[in-house]
């Protein structure tokens, strides 16, 4: 990361800088300047609608830093991390937050028998009444794809 100076007199001194930041001084910074916001006419992001006008900073972390941050590290796919989020909700027995995750899952590449072999697998890593939990949910999000 860099920042770029804008070469620009002022007081008759001229100011040239391209200075090294790291990641976390740049996320510093823009957390000092608040949430950006959206442009004008921009959709809001799922967890804005689901939770925004209720807990505006839980929302605000989704986006941000769960979404905008972790999601986007390099060091896994986002395939990957859709399997290994979906395991994790899987072995939680958490079915609300399973079929969002199961449709993000689908959209990042792992197909829907993938899906339905990691539930099979899982029931004997996750317990078998959390493994019928999920093939119930993820019969119910194939069903309206």
């Amino acid at each position: 990361m860099a920042h770029i100076g804008i070469v620009e007199a002022l007081d008759g001194k001229a100011v040239e800088w391209m200075e090294k930041v790291s990641d976390a001084q740049y996320r510093a910074t823009v957390r000092a300047q608040g949430p950006a916001m959206p442009p004008p006419g921009a959709q809001p992001r799922p967890s804005q609608k689901a939770i925004g006008d209720f807990a505006p900073k839980l929302a605000e972390l989704t986006d941000d830093v769960l979404y905008g941050d972790v999601w986007e590290r390099p060091q896994l796919s986002k395939r990957d991390r859709s399997l290994v989020t979906v395991a994790a909700l899987i072995a939680m027995n958490r079915p609300d937050q399973l079929r969002s995750h199961l449709v993000k899952a689908y959209e990042n590449g792992v197909t829907k028998e993938e899906l339905i072999e990691t539930i099979t697998h899982l029931a004997f890593y996750a317990g078998w009444p959390n493994a019928v939990s999920a093939i119930a949910v993820a019969k119910e999000v194939f069903e309206k794809k």
